[in-house]
């Protein structure tokens, strides 16, 4: 029984990993993290940079920090340009001098980072416009370049080219609030957890629902993880009992929970974090100090527990290092960033190892930052591909910096407002008559929604008569 399984110990080279925080002066300090009770990480880190959503009066900000810049930040570069408070940021994985906002404002802006040096921006270099209500959270595409996924009280989740401002797809079912959305390894699915308790898995492009099933009972939020390249997904959330669970399944199959883990009984939402390279799932507690982590196989049971991270300082929000970006030398197979009211700590989890080698076993080739397609192949449906690995054996080797155009609205003042109402010409029928299809699209998309909402009316409605 259970007493004879705990005796045994499993062999695993990750048995071993322990985390490390640093000393305040290593840290970085007199941050004003934001206060808003959205769910979100509130923060994200690329090789060079620290996104942190800032608490801001008037309108909406978040704050870009230099790493290499530890100590007190007393004036931080802010990049600015949301009405309404910012509710996520994200890195652009395949240049590390894009990083995008999303905010109460239904909006999404991209910002471009001085690549001469790191300075407040007081605009966006692009907007991206067309949810209905507030953006609660953006992720970047994982291989497609310039592509960003948004989530919104709208109950959409829409891609867009962030070069031209455009809205490309949309993924529509939820029924209530969007909780968490994550695409696979490839991106050509995703599966999005809602408030009405659903985890539902879409083939994205065809906005074709795949797969659906009950999450967990718990009416807190739940948050979801794509592990690696297999076809599973873990989910975090709460029971009825506010017990906080960790459930894996796999997406072909979703009915079916292949482990079910009951994690402790507390309020704070669980943020889960994966290393595809070491097949490795952090777990961070929201509101307390805690990061346990595990290590994830192909069969039963799916997730054995490794051991955990404490600290007396409870974390607002994680995020992780991209991975080709951590410590080698130092045998780092992982980093963290935790994010407290005024304070972002890093964290390093190690191996401990006597050779001072380049240990190949822990550092296999990882994901490089290059895309592996353009943005007009995935829209036009082409076949995703994973993405190009590197040797970690170097270190961390500093990419070509990109340039990205984005193709700039046109200034004001220099567009004569054509009457479209009265169409002069051929050009100006056509003109017109693309505009009216983009409106019906609109309406279409407004329809549609307002057909999910009243299903989901009707559903509670069905439950409250029996």
């Amino acid at each position: 029984g259970k007493e004879r399984m705990s005796r045994f110990v499993r062999a695993s080279k990750f048995r071993h990993v322990f985390g490390t925080g640093v000393k305040p002066e290593q840290q970085y300090l007199d941050l004003k993290t934001s206060r808003n009770a959205w769910d979100s990480n509130l923060i994200k880190a690329n090789p060079y940079f620290i996104a942190v959503c800032w608490e801001a009066a008037g309108g909406g900000a978040f704050a870009v920090l230099d790493q290499k810049a530890v100590g007190k930040q007393p004036q931080p570069a802010l990049f600015s340009g949301h009405k309404l408070v910012v509710l996520d940021v994200d890195f652009n994985p395949f240049n590390d001098h894009i990083v995008a906002s999303c905010s109460e404002d239904a909006r999404v802006n991209v910002y471009q980072i001085p690549q001469d040096g790191l300075t407040s921006q007081a605009a966006p270099a692009m907007k991206l416009e067309g949810h209905q209500r507030k953006v609660g959270q953006i992720s970047f595409h994982p291989t497609a370049e310039n592509v960003i996924a948004s989530s919104s009280g709208d109950l959409s989740v829409k891609l867009w080219d962030i070069t031209a401002g455009k809205e490309k797809c949309q993924v529509l079912g939820p029924t209530d609030q969007i909780q968490s959305f994550v695409f696979n390894a490839d991106g050509n699915m995703m599966a999005v957890a809602s408030k009405d308790k659903k985890i539902r898995v879409y083939d994205v492009r065809a906005n074709k629902e795949t797969g659906a099933t009950a999450g967990h009972d718990g009416v807190k939020p739940q948050r979801l993880l794509w592990l690696g390249d297999s076809n599973r997904i873990a989910s975090t959330g709460f029971s009825k009992q506010s017990d906080r669970q960790i459930h894996i399944r796999d997406t072909t199959n979703l009915g079916e929970t292949l482990s079910a883990i009951d994690v402790d009984t507390s309020s704070g939402v669980l943020m889960p974090f994966f290393d595809e390279d070491t097949n490795m799932m952090y777990i961070a507690g929201k509101g307390d100090g805690n990061i346990r982590y595990f290590e994830c196989v192909d069969e039963k049971p799916f997730v054995f527990p490794l051991s955990e991270f404490q600290s007396k300082d409870p974390q607002r929000g994680v995020c992780f290092l991209p991975k080709r970006a951590v410590d080698v030398t130092n045998i780092e197979i992982s980093k963290a960033f935790k994010c407290t009211p005024n304070a972002i700590e890093p964290i390093s989890f190690t191996v401990p190892r006597k050779s001072d080698l380049f240990q190949t076993d822990l550092f296999p080739d990882t994901k490089g930052a290059e895309p592996s397609m353009t943005l007009d192949e995935y829209f036009s449906g082409a076949t995703c591909k994973p993405l190009k690995k590197i040797s970690m054996e170097g270190g961390f080797v500093a990419g070509a910096k990109k340039q990205v155009e984005f193709k700039a609205a046109e200034p004001p003042g220099q567009k004569k407002e054509k009457d479209l109402e009265n169409p002069q010409n051929e050009k100006e029928l056509r003109e017109a008559w693309q505009k009216r299809g983009d409106e019906m699209k609109i309406l279409n998309d407004k329809i549609a929604q307002r057909d999910v909402t009243i299903r989901g009316l009707e559903l509670k409605l069905k439950e409250l008569q029996s």
